[in-house]
């Protein structure tokens, strides 16, 4: 008997694959796999921290965008929770993170398609004289069992990682140095510390500093906030400026030159890597509130500086370090020395290592990044029926929405259209009120 072969099979389950799997379900005739090697859905898992909540709208669900009345909307998940005129009164556009995150868990839940447990090991491509296919192995992290599955076409979903400066890479897995994606699961280190540094700028710098902040007077630590940015500067987040988060602005950006597009996105970080304003007016109000008759709390903010290196001291009460920093407009060196190091340093994608059998077959760009076409699809070696499809790893061609929540129903909105020749779900492209480029003759 032939083994079945699946439709598309995705490797990873975030909320970009989550909402591929919802939006597939009530598609008939489309056998779809997707596998994650976590035992169940977790978005962020270090930085559920209580209170914060997403940078954008509710709307920007798994689903809405592009499917509103979709039984997987996050409004249908209110309604399920009795919690429907709970946030009628909250009155609030973006929502708490931990609530987006059992959002996510409620719809996996109901997906027949997503299965944990199952880490993707490797991929082949094969070819017979019938036809061609994906062969998946994967391994079921309880049992250890190896078990095969054949697809005709793969999405790859698998996140991003943890960014660590070069400087900090020999001495990460020290007990006291670790990136913000692990908050929650060390916030004991800071707390036995004396001395606590934050190194970077963004929303989780932002709010790890926020939530040590809110601690520093119970556990006593000394709190530094350093940055090689030029200041702890806010999010961009004006109407006209998120129309840039748009299909209009991506068919522009897709549309330039890989030169041209570099260029701009090295000017746009401001767009997505920024502090939001309501956590900026947090740390400013109560930072207020600790410097009132004369107190002078240990709190030291510092931006432009660079590390360079760090050093490993041991003293009788156990290891220090000494970060050495390079100030990036007087040119001058510093040496800092501190307890307990959170890298707020961002992410970067990662190709992953079960794709190395598609070495060959992959068309990559002189970077080494996936070379890929307006639909998502990744550009092959040889024309083959089998196609590879991303998820978010496309910022270099599609620009700064790649991985934005709010476009990610969008993605796959035309993912699914490839996939099966058709319009199954209508995407528009006069979404904004501005227009991105001039009409060539």
């Amino acid at each position: 008997m032939a083994k079945e072969i699946y439709d598309i099979l995705g490797v990873g389950i975030g909320p970009f694959n989550l909402g591929l799997a919802a939006l597939l379900e009530p598609i008939s005739g489309i056998k779809a796999l997707f596998l994650e090697q976590k035992p169940e859905f977790i978005w962020h898992s270090g930085l559920l921290i209580e209170g914060s909540t997403i940078q954008v709208s509710f709307l920007a669900d798994l689903v809405t965008m592009v499917n509103p009345s979709s039984r997987f909307s996050y409004l249908k998940y209110l309604q399920e929770q009795s919690r429907l005129y709970h946030f009628y009164i909250l009155e609030r556009f973006q929502i708490p993170r931990r609530e987006y995150n059992h959002y996510c868990q409620w719809v996996a839940n109901q997906l027949e398609s997503c299965r944990f447990g199952q880490r993707v090991e490797s991929i082949s491509w094969q070819e017979t004289s019938a036809e061609s296919y994906f062969e998946v192995q994967v391994r079921d992290v309880s049992s250890q069992q190896i078990q095969t599955y054949l697809t005709r076409h793969l999405v790859l979903g698998v996140g991003s990682v943890p960014q660590v400066p070069n400087c900090f890479k020999d001495v990460l897995h020290a007990e006291k140095i670790f990136h913000s994606a692990e908050f929650l699961h060390r916030r004991d280190r800071p707390r036995t510390s004396k001395s606590v540094t934050i190194l970077g700028s963004g929303q989780s710098a932002a709010e790890v500093f926020y939530e040590l902040l809110v601690e520093q007077e119970t556990y006593g630590y000394q709190l530094h906030w350093h940055t090689r940015s030029s200041s702890f500067l806010p999010m961009e987040y004006t109407k006209l400026a998120l129309e840039h988060f748009s299909p209009d602005y991506i068919r522009y950006f897709y549309h330039l030159s890989a030169e041209v597009r570099s260029q701009i996105l090295q000017q746009q970080t401001f767009f997505y890597k920024g502090i939001s304003h309501e956590t900026i007016t947090k740390i400013y109000d109560l930072l207020y509130e600790r410097t009132i008759a004369g107190k002078k709390p240990p709190i030291h903010l510092l931006p432009l500086l660079e590390a360079k290196e760090v050093t490993p001291i041991s003293t009788p009460n156990g290891t220090r370090y000494q970060i050495g920093y390079r100030h990036q407009q007087q040119s001058e060196r510093i040496n800092h020395e501190t307890d307990c190091i959170i890298l707020a340093t961002g992410y970067h994608h990662a190709i992953p290592t079960c794709i190395s059998g598609l070495q060959n077959l992959i068309d990559w760009d002189n970077p080494g990044r996936y070379n890929v076409t307006f639909n998502y699809q990744v550009r092959l070696t040889k024309p083959v029926v089998n196609q590879i499809f991303v998820q978010n790893s496309e910022l270099h061609t599609h620009g700064i929405g790649a991985p934005d929540l709010g476009l990610g129903a969008y993605r796959n909105a035309v993912i699914i259209n490839s996939l099966t020749g058709k319009t199954i779900y209508p995407v528009n492209h006069s979404n904004v009120f501005q227009e991105f480029g001039v009409a060539v003759s």
